[in-house]
C-alpha cells in the first residue's frame, strides 16, 4: 500500500515535470496569488506581446489550462504555431498537421490518453466537459498536457475570451536566464515567474501538503493494519503452540527464550512482508499500466528500505504482547492444554 501510492504521487508529479519540460520554455509566468499546484484566475492575452519585448527573450506563448473532466487530465489551449516553435513540434501517429484545429471543437490528444480512451482520428472524446470534442490528431506523448485544442476555442468554451494562465517564455542564452527573470519581475512584481528548473523541484509530494497529508495518513493505516495482523497471527501462533511452549519450559527455556523466539519469528515476517510487498507493486505497476495508462506509477527505490523499518517496527510491536503471553505460561498448565 505504501509503495503503491508513494508511486503513484511521485509517478505522476514526475509526469507532469517531465512533460513540462517538453515545452522547450526556460521560464513560465503565472497569475498572481497561483503556485505551482494551483493556478488561480487568469491574466490579459496582451502580456504575451509586452513579454516578447524584452532583451533576450526569442518567444513566448500563452496558453490556457482546464480541468478535463478529473483531477489528473487538463485540457489545454495553444496557439499551435508558436507552440511548435518553441517545443520543436508535435510527431503525429495519426492526422497531420495539416487538418490540426481547422474547425472548432478539434483536438490533438497524446497516444496514452488515445490509448486509454480507445480515441483516433475522428472520436468523439466523451469524457471531456464541456461541449463536443473531435480528435484531430494523436501525437506522442511528452509536451506539457495530454490534450490540448486551439487557444480561441478554450477560451470560448470556458467564457474566457482573451484570457490565459499561463506564459510560456524561452531566452536567447541559458546564461542570461536569471536577468530576463529578474527584469520581469520588476514590471510584474505580483506575478510568480519560476525557471523550468524552480518549478520541476517544486513537483514533489513534500510540496503539496494535501498529498503529503494523505500519504501520512495512509502510512499511518498500514503501520496499524499489520501490528493488528503479526498481533493476530503472533498470538494464535501461541495458543496453537502452547504444549510446544511447555515443553521448551520444562527443559528449562527462560522466559526471554521464549520471546526471543516469537521476536525473530515476527522479524521474519516483516521481512518476507516487505519483500513481498515490493514484488506486488510491480503487479499494480502493470495493472495501473492497463487501466490507467495515464497515471503513471513509479518504482520508488529510496522507499524500499523506509516501508522495510515501518513493516518491521509494526511486526515487532504486535509481537510484544503475544511473546509476553507466550513467556508468561506455566510449563505444567501448558503442558496440560489441550
Amino acid at each position: 500500500m505504501i509503495l503503491t501510492l508513494v508511486g503513484l504521487s511521485a509517478g505522476v508529479l514526475g509526469d507532469i515535470a517531465k512533460r513540462s519540460e517538453g515545452t522547450g520554455a526556460d521560464l513560465m509566468i503565472f497569475p498572481p496569488a497561483s503556485t505551482v499546484f494551483n493556478l488561480s484566475g487568469n491574466m490579459s492575452e496582451r502580456l504575451v506581446n509586452a513579454i516578447r519585448q524584452q532583451p533576450h527573450v526569442t518567444l513566448a506563448t500563452g496558453a490556457l489550462r482546464e480541468q478535463a473532466g478529473n483531477f489528473v487530465d487538463n485540457i489545454v489551449g495553444i496557439d499551435l504555431a508558436e507552440f511548435n516553435k518553441m517545443s520543436g513540434g508535435f510527431h503525429y501517429y495519426e492526422g497531420s498537421p495539416a487538418e490540426t484545429f481547422t474547425k472548432p471543437g478539434q483536438l490533438l490528444v497524446d497516444d496514452e490518453y488515445a490509448r486509454q480512451k480507445r480515441l483516433h482520428v475522428g472520436s468523439i472524446a466523451k469524457d471531456i466537459p464541456p461541449g463536443t470534442w473531435v480528435v484531430a490528431g494523436v501525437v506522442e506523448q511528452g509536451k506539457l498536457s495530454r490534450i490540448f485544442a486551439a487557444l480561441p476555442n478554450i477560451q470560448d468554451v470556458y467564457s474566457a475570451p482573451n484570457r490565459i494562465n499561463i506564459v510560456y517564455v524561452k531566452v536567447d542564452n541559458p546564461a542570461n536566464l536569471q536577468a530576463v527573470k529578474s527584469e520581469l519581475k520588476t514590471t510584474l512584481e505580483d506575478y510568480p515567474i519560476m525557471t523550468m528548473q524552480e518549478f520541476t523541484a517544486e513537483l514533489s509530494v513534500d510540496n503539496y501538503p494535501l498529498l503529503k497529508n494523505f500519504t501520512d495518513v495512509v502510512i499511518g493505516l498500514s503501520v496499524v493494519v499489520g501490528l493488528l495482523v503479526v498481533l493476530l497471527t503472533m498470538y494464535t501462533a501461541v495458543l496453537e503452540r502452547t504444549r510446544e511452549i511447555g515443553i521448551l519450559k520444562a527443559l528449562g527455556a527462560s522466559p526471554g527464550y521464549i520471546m526471543g523466539i516469537l521476536m525473530r519469528e515476527a522479524v521474519v515476517l516483516a521481512i518476507a512482508g516487505t519483500i513481498a510487498g515490493i514484488i506486488m507493486t510491480y503487479g499494480t505497476q502493470a495493472l495501473m499500466r492497463y487501466a490507467a495508462p495515464t497515471m503513471t506509477q513509479a518504482t520508488v527505490y529510496a522507499w524500499w528500505p523506509r516501508a522495510g523499518v515501518i513493516s518491521l517496527i509494526g511486526a515487532l510491536i504486535g509481537a510484544i504482547y503475544p511473546g509476553v503471553k507466550a513467556a508468561r505460561q506455566d510449563a505444567i498448565e501448558a503442558l496440560a492444554y489441550d
